[in-house]
């Protein structure tokens, strides 16, 4: 769970690209975009196979996936599946320039990238599982009957055996997320999966609606209809007869603890819960302790940090307070920001994405409801030195919540569940670790327990 993301706004659909993929594009190609009145670096990196990944230095992103370049009619092009966004771009004589637009988010914007070096290593993600597994995998495929057009594409894991297997189905949080949860080039649900299907475990991941291989349209999805898609997979996955439904989880993670108790509530007949990272409060209070706590990591001063929190929570307020009014959202929000001293361009688009349907839905909520509905076994856990659902934050409230939930705050560790110095997103891409062990251990040690393995 974000404030704002580089990727909060997408609402473009990017259509599969039918076209040979150009590993003579390896290389470091460079280039700035004009933002919010703001100079930004974007940096795509493409080895010698055509693996690539997209940074964007400048706002501590890293290591974001990009689908294999290709070149079609001339026409250079990198997607970005992740923040729904892609370059397109014309090579110059001596193919060292790309001249071309940088499109995400509605927004067309001029971006002229020069090839800085020839090659360009990927960094390592030594926990990514890799082959041969001791257990099966299946692509699957789910269709969600309460909203028609999403079809949700995922991976199934099984142990080896005939079963009845207990299960899991994996929820990913805010943003849109593949079925691997990939964030700067760590994969954890891959993580996750492996190490729950190891143990014993079948488990159900799949891509956001709108994303990858799921189609749907992800910008125009509530809380709500996110809940929907955990239900329809929960469903699939429990009318499997090689599924033992008795013993069939949900583990989500950041807003996935949020989507994962309302599909609770809504008829999903999970025998127990994982929160990872949960929130416990409404989405105001998250929003406005995490802007704090980041400005505070961040190491600005007091009075500034006062400042900009006060704004924050005059922001938080005028979506609240208009919450069944877009529009009145979008001219609220913009006039603070002005007022404030924020550029146009930038206190519109930020105006844009409050407006939202999910953001305001977000603010709104409060998961209060659907967790004190819980009647089955929950675990939550958080990261010490998270700085985007903080442990002091929302631990105690799950705690009065369902008194008897397991609450575990494992010390040291982020919002990914990464070993951290500050907690802050800027760090996320430049620590190796993709899931701390302990959190491994942790999590898949109490699942084995209530699946009676």
């Amino acid at each position: 769970m974000t404030i704002l993301t580089f990727a909060a706004a997408s609402v473009m659909a990017v259509a599969p690209v039918q076209a040979a993929a150009a590993p003579d594009l390896g290389g470091v190609w460079e280039g700035r975009i004009s933002a919010g009145g703001q100079s930004i670096r974007i940096v795509f990196r493409i080895d010698a196979g055509g693996n690539a990944v997209m940074d964007s230095p400048d706002q501590g992103a890293r290591n974001i996936a990009v689908d294999r370049p290709t070149i079609e009619g001339g026409v250079v092009r990198f997607v970005v599946p992740v923040i729904r966004g892609q370059f397109e771009g014309t090579r110059s004589d001596d193919g060292q320039t790309l001249t071309g637009v940088l499109s995400q988010g509605g927004a067309t914007l001029p971006l002229v990238l020069t090839r800085t070096a020839a090659t360009a290593p990927l960094v390592s993600r030594p926990q990514t599982p890799a082959p041969p597994f001791p257990y099966r995998s299946e692509d699957v495929v789910i269709d969600n009957a309460s909203a028609p057009g999403v079809r949700l594409a995922g991976t199934l894991t099984l142990p080896e055996g005939d079963g009845p297997f207990p299960a899991a189905v994996l929820v990913t949080g805010t943003g849109p997320q593949d079925r691997d949860e990939t964030i700067e080039g760590h994969k954890s649900f891959a993580i996750w999966a492996d190490a729950l299907t190891r143990r014993g475990v079948a488990v159900l991941r799949y891509d956001d609606r709108g994303v990858a291989g799921s189609t749907g349209n992800f910008a125009a999805a509530t809380q709500h209809d996110f809940a929907s898609d955990v239900k329809a997979a929960f469903d699939w996955l429990a009318a499997r007869p090689d599924m033992d439904r008795t013993r069939i989880g949900l583990i989500g993670h950041s807003e996935g603890a949020t989507f994962a108790p309302l599909a609770m509530q809504d008829g999903a007949q999970a025998a127990w819960l994982v929160m990872l990272a949960g929130p416990a409060v409404s989405g105001g209070e998250i929003i406005q302790e995490q802007q704090r706590r980041i400005a505070v990591a961040a190491g600005m001063p007091p009075q500034e940090v006062e400042r900009t929190n006060a704004l924050q929570r005059r922001a938080v307020a005028a979506v609240a307070d208009n919450a069944a009014d877009p529009q009145a959202v979008r001219r609220e929000v913009e006039a603070l920001l002005l007022a404030n001293g924020r550029p146009p361009q930038d206190a519109a688009r930020t105006a844009a994405v409050m407006a939202s349907d999910w953001y305001r839905g977000m603010i709104v909520h409060d998961p209060a409801e659907s967790i004190r509905t819980i009647r089955v076994p929950l675990l939550a856990v958080y990261g010490g030195k998270d700085v985007q659902v903080p442990a002091d934050q929302n631990g105690p409230a799950i705690t009065r919540l369902k008194p008897d939930a397991e609450v575990v705050v494992l010390p040291g560790l982020n919002h990914l569940f990464q070993p951290a110095e500050t907690g802050l997103m800027a760090e996320y891409g430049q620590i190796e670790t993709t899931l701390d062990p302990s959190v491994i251990r942790t999590v898949v040690d109490w699942v084995a327990a209530r699946s009676g393995l």
